[in-house]
């Protein structure tokens, strides 16, 4: 029987790129997303056997508890999340909203956290899973009117390395994945010689796409990984190097 993979924010953009790879290794998907697009339901079609969608807003944490539950009881206990949804929203500190401190660092890092919390536990009685969660070379190089999510990112790295320390013993390993400016929707704002710009940085002359930091989220998850845990692996084109 093939591996549950629990895929948060699987609509668009990497997460999309996820679950396309996760269906080329022959997992058994979970994808979650407020409402479906139209690539994953392409996807969905393409393997109904493989790939099951349940909507979900993460940012109401006080749902988390029961949607985990739910997963768990309809489709047992998964061997990996891969905590990918999240929400950047552009602009200074000092006219960022609070509604809009509070939307960031509810689903970048409160989310991951319960998530994380409720299924781990299933894992654990598994002996054997893996925890993957999406941050960002903001986390660590910073960047004009990315405070919040930057904070939010930087938080989740750190949230990955004890939680690599308490869940290890139990044969699960947690890390991150720390992707550099990638052609999305998220980072559709970057035009013209700002992301002319970002890509001279890159050692590569080129952006990392989806599909890079995809293959990164699965070597994580493959069994050779089983020695990597409470790290973060930065897929950039060599932007920070």
């Amino acid at each position: 029987m093939s591996k549950l993979v629990v895929l948060t924010g699987a609509s668009r953009g990497l997460g999309l790129a996820i679950a396309e790879q996760l269906l080329q290794q022959g997992y058994q998907i979970l994808a979650i997303a407020r409402s479906p697009s139209e690539g994953l339901t392409k996807l969905q079609q393409e393997a109904p056997e493989q790939l099951v969608f349940m909507p979900a807003d993460l940012s109401q944490l006080d749902t988390l508890p029961e949607l985990c539950h739910a997963i768990i009881k309809q489709y047992g206990r998964p061997y990996a999340l891969i905590n990918n949804a999240a929400v950047g929203h552009d602009g200074i500190l000092a006219t960022l909203h609070n509604s809009q401190i509070n939307e960031l660092l509810n689903l970048n890092l409160q989310a991951p956290i319960l998530m994380s919390k409720y299924l781990l536990r299933s894992m654990l009685l598994n002996r054997s899973g893996r925890i993957v969660n999406i941050s960002s070379i903001v986390a660590s190089t910073g960047y004009n009117g990315l405070s919040v999510y930057a904070a939010s990112k930087a938080g989740l790295e750190g949230f990955s390395r004890s939680l690599a320390r308490e869940a290890g013993k139990g044969g699960i390993t947690v890390n991150c994945v720390a992707p550099g400016y990638m052609e999305t929707e998220m980072t559709s704002a970057l035009q013209g010689e700002k992301l002319e710009s970002v890509k001279r940085r890159s050692a590569i002359g080129r952006l990392a796409t989806p599909a890079d930091a995809a293959a990164m989220v699965m070597y994580l998850l493959s069994e050779q990984a089983s020695a990597i845990t409470g790290t973060v692996m930065t897929v950039d084109g060599g932007s920070t190097a």
